[in-house]
């Protein structure tokens, strides 16, 4: 006798849904335990998480859904008003327009297409008449790479981790930050080559928020981001040419230091607090005057719990003490 197979899942309705958001969420969830492969449960927590304004969760269910279903005009609609109130305006726009064309007969893809093209309209418009970009002033992102990840680092001071929503798929970076000041500081970064996301990590900071990006194997990239090129990858091979990003006035030659610091590290694992104690002294002595300011000045006024070489940053602020994670700071 075969066994019984079980029941397909029951759908959520949308009224369902919009009666009790929190547990839709929860019983698509387990739905799609049992039909992971099914486009519509996707689409339908899309439509919850929006519901409860996790827009960076919809728009995950609502890409999920259309690898899934491509022709499933619902979900570009739910993926555009999801990147609509992440303001990701021409992101919106383009998924409204893909939608239009699997359903011209619904009217909200009209509305939201003239909703985004106002909106991109009217950031176009005072850019031209105030020469401000849309973006918060004076924030800067940097980043460098090491054999086995890439590191962006924003630098925004006093951010909250409640706050910021950082978000990895293979080759993109989606950051969203709510600033001290009340505005939302959005970025969004192709990647020139593939991540693994589920290896990828953020470290919130005082006076930045540091990604780490997972490499899938030790290639160097020549660049950070590059939309639809796929060049050959260079072997990661450390030699003079390789000097990273910076906005420093010298050039270090980063290749180098990430070798002598991994060889430092297995001293250091033999030797305890000695070899990291000749490691700070090589960096000291390799280092510009600005760059033994900058470590002069953070050890000594924060009690020896921060060591920068940043000369730019800890010239203009007093450097407050900031203690590992497990340690509480005390002072005698």
């Amino acid at each position: 006798m075969a066994a019984a197979l079980d029941p397909a899942p029951p759908r959520c309705p949308d009224s369902d849904i919009e009666q009790d958001p929190g547990a839709a969420v929860q019983k698509l969830t387990v739905a799609m335990e049992q039909k992971p492969d099914d486009a519509e449960y996707y689409c339908q927590r899309a439509y919850a998480h929006i519901l409860l304004q996790n827009y960076w969760d919809a728009v995950a269910d609502a890409k999920k859904s259309l690898e899934l279903n491509p022709n499933n005009a619902t979900a570009f609609l739910r993926k555009g008003i999801s990147e609509y109130h992440i303001k990701n305006y021409a992101s919106a726009l383009e998924s409204f327009k893909e939608g239009q064309k699997l359903d011209n007969v619904d009217t909200s893809f009209t509305i939201w297409i003239k909703r985004c093209e106002e909106t991109l309209n009217t950031g176009s418009q005072t850019e031209m008449t105030t020469g401000q970009q849309t973006q918060p002033s004076k924030l800067k992102y940097d980043w460098y790479q090491t054999e086995s990840q890439v590191i962006v680092t924003l630098m925004i001071k006093n951010a909250q981790k409640d706050d910021i929503n950082i978000q990895f798929s293979e080759k993109e970076l989606n950051a969203l930050v709510r600033l001290p000041s009340g505005e939302d500081y959005n970025l969004k970064l192709v990647l020139l080559h593939s991540i693994v996301p589920e290896q990828s990590t953020f470290k919130v900071l005082s006076t930045k928020i540091e990604i780490k990006m997972k490499k899938p194997e030790a290639m160097r990239w020549e660049k950070l981001e590059g939309k639809g090129e796929s060049p050959k990858l260079k072997q990661y091979i450390s030699d003079s040419k390789h000097l990273y990003p910076s906005s420093s006035h010298y050039t270090r030659n980063w290749d180098k230091l990430v070798v002598e610091i991994k060889e430092e590290e297995k001293n250091e694992k033999l030797e305890g607090d000695a070899a990291l104690n000749k490691l700070f002294q090589q960096i000291y002595s390799d280092g510009t005057d600005e760059v033994k300011r900058a470590m002069n000045k953070s050890f000594m006024e924060s009690g020896g719990t921060v060591l920068s070489t940043n000369w730019s940053d800890v010239g203009k602020r007093k450097v407050d003490v900031n203690p590992p994670d497990d340690m509480e700071w005390k002072k005698f």
